[in-house]
């Protein structure tokens, strides 16, 4: 059986273009991902089209996902941390 620590989410480590890594909570990210949806909502990947919320579009992305492509050959990129105290 896996160790449960390993789907812990403590931090995720944030990617964007042309900006310096950013370390986010989870509902951060969150936070971050329903901003950029709620402005490409004419513009979606395909498998978030089938959510009806921003929030559920969201959600599935920070929970499935790495990436998001912003713009042709530019894309936003997240992975889990766990920082050591």
């Amino acid at each position: 059986m896996p160790d449960a620590m390993m789907y812990q989410e403590e931090m995720f480590v944030v990617l964007m273009p042309g900006a310096a890594e950013e370390f986010l909570t989870p509902e951060e990210l969150l936070e971050r991902l329903t901003t950029i949806l709620g402005d490409r909502q004419d513009d979606l990947p395909h498998d978030l089209q089938r959510f009806s919320t921003i929030a559920e579009q969201a959600q599935h992305l920070r929970d499935t996902a790495c990436d998001l492509e912003l713009a042709p050959g530019e894309a936003m990129q997240w992975y889990v941390v766990r920082l050591e105290k």
